[in-house]
């Protein structure tokens, strides 16, 4: 065989992963038409190109299912039925509210699909690397990167499913069956413990988005939080979140003196983000300004003329709990009236009625037996996090932070003050995180409680998918939200259900309690 020269195109060596999106980590755009597969993958760029699909993969994380489907069930946002029927989508977000969903929601489907085909193309695309002929270099550091984005699906689906198969051998064509999460848990902590000594560990524009010793850390620092709701059997993780924690703040990184750099346009230049899912516009993943804005908003914010979908708003009770003085609540929510600005009127929508984004949802319209109805199509607060491009053509280039500092700051004090431990310390991490958003220096804290760190990140991490995870972490996932929840909902659904299509594809696979 050796005598015989072998040849592999590019598109040969991308089979199964799907196309490559070069934008998403910022790589040569260099094609190879044929090349021998004992050469291929002896340079950076051709790595690069092999690699890039578990980076693309990460796209999914932000505006698609697995972000709204946090962002619903928790008590940040909604995506309510406007008048005229926009967004009923067979009333999943109606159950999304409610945590009335079913194994066959599509949003769970599809997230739960997203999150298993990106761990299948870790798995492909790990084969095609341990199995190449090519003298690559560095081989065992980027099985190690793959090895970890593998990792950081698992924390999804631990986080989401909790009771999903660990799968790692991409030539095992057999159905696999459902491990426990608490193994997918231990599976998962193996991984990570295993490769955070071999991935990278600067911390440049070089290694900006991709896997590095700091977001190895920060998800070990994340499984160490959530310990006790994963894996309860193993005890808590305290000390181990804060030693984790300590680890990702000697690194280089930087708390940003200004908030709003992270959510910039050309956010890459924060030094703050450990670990973004990066987005070009010719990407078209990062559609954010679709489904928050107003069909007519772009008019007033001076983008280009596209129509928006009018979708996710943020919870009144939600807004309503920000300190009037705490300068989040206005680089987070869209609110007030929507100027035209070569009239200076408020723009009227076609309804006939001034496009006023107000604080509140109200349901006023064909209320069913649920208490469901229709709401005015500017009603909410939409998401203004992330700046809207001026000239913007709908598609947006800024990148997700997917973990950025101020999570291990508010880790690392939530760590300590659970351990009862260093009450100083922990108050200083948070007073670090408030000193940006306050102008006034006596809002700073003098001590801080574990509700004081449970409310710090409800109003830094707005919009970021944190939601969730959070309230399951500090008790409030279930409470009963006054006029959109009732009464407290079983515990069964702090866990999605296994989709439907997928029990029905693999008999092997178990439905999570409740469903």
């Amino acid at each position: 065989m050796k005598n015989k020269k072998k040849y592999i195109t590019f598109i040969q060596i991308m089979i199964f992963t799907g196309s490559l999106l070069s934008g998403c980590t910022n790589l040569d755009e260099t094609l190879y038409d044929k090349v021998s597969a004992y050469e291929f993958g002896t340079t950076d760029a051709q790595i690069n190109a092999i690699v890039a699909p578990i980076y693309t993969s990460l796209q999914k994380t932000f505006c698609a299912e697995l972000w709204r489907n946090a962002e619903c069930s928790s008590d940040m946002s909604v995506t309510p039925t406007r008048k005229g029927g926009d967004w009923w989508d067979g009333g999943q977000y109606k159950y999304f509210r409610q945590h009335t969903w079913t194994a066959s929601t599509s949003n769970i489907e599809t997230a739960y699909n997203a999150s298993m085909n990106a761990v299948s193309t870790c798995n492909q695309i790990y084969y095609t690397i341990e199995n190449s002929e090519a003298d690559i270099e560095d081989r065992e550091q980027v099985l190690a990167e793959i090895r970890g984005v593998r990792a950081f699906w698992y924390y999804e689906l631990i986080d989401n499913w909790g009771n999903v198969p660990v799968v790692t051998d991409f030539t095992d064509t057999s159905n696999p069956q459902t491990s426990s999460r608490s193994d997918v848990y231990e599976f998962t902590m193996s991984e990570l413990n295993a490769i955070k000594d071999i991935v990278r560990s600067d911390v440049s524009s070089s290694s900006y988005g991709k896997i590095t010793k700091g977001v190895i850390y920060t998800l070990l620092a994340k499984m160490y939080l959530n310990a006790l709701i994963w894996n309860p059997d193993g005890g808590e993780k305290w000390q181990e979140c804060a030693n984790a924690c300590d680890t990702v703040m000697s690194l280089g990184y930087d708390l940003e003196s200004d908030w709003t750099v992270n959510f910039k346009v050309n956010n890459e230049e924060s030094g703050e983000i450990i670990f973004p899912a990066v987005y070009t516009t010719s990407d078209k993943a990062n559609f954010l300004a679709d489904l928050t804005l107003h069909y007519l908003d772009p008019q007033a914010l001076g983008l280009s003329s596209f129509t928006p979908w009018n979708g996710i708003c943020a919870m009144p009770a939600y807004i309503q709990s920000f300190d009037s003085e705490d300068n989040r609540k206005g680089w987070s929510f869209l609110t007030g009236a929507m100027v035209d600005p070569d009239t200076g009127d408020t723009i009227i929508t076609a309804h006939g009625r001034p496009l006023i984004h107000y604080e509140t949802v109200t349901m006023k319209y064909s209320i069913d037996e649920d208490g469901w109805g229709y709401v005015e199509q500017e009603d909410g607060g939409r998401c203004y996090k992330w700046e809207f491009e001026a000239g913007l053509k709908e598609y947006m280039e800024n990148d997700y932070a997917i973990f950025r500092l101020a999570d291990i700051y508010l880790m690392k004090a939530e760590a300590l003050v659970r351990m009862g431990k260093n009450n100083e310390e922990a108050t200083g991490l948070v007073n670090a995180i408030r000193e940006r958003a306050f102008d006034d220096a006596s809002k700073l804290k003098s001590s801080v409680t574990l509700d004081d760190i449970y409310q710090e990140r409800r109003f830094e991490f707005a919009w970021e998918g944190m939601g969730r995870q959070d309230q399951i972490r500090f008790g409030t996932f279930l409470d009963e939200i006054q006029g959109w929840k009732d009464a407290e909902t079983d515990d069964h659904t702090e866990l999605f259900p296994i989709p439907q299509t997928a029990l029905d594809a693999n008999p092997l696979l178990d439905q999570n309690p409740g469903y």
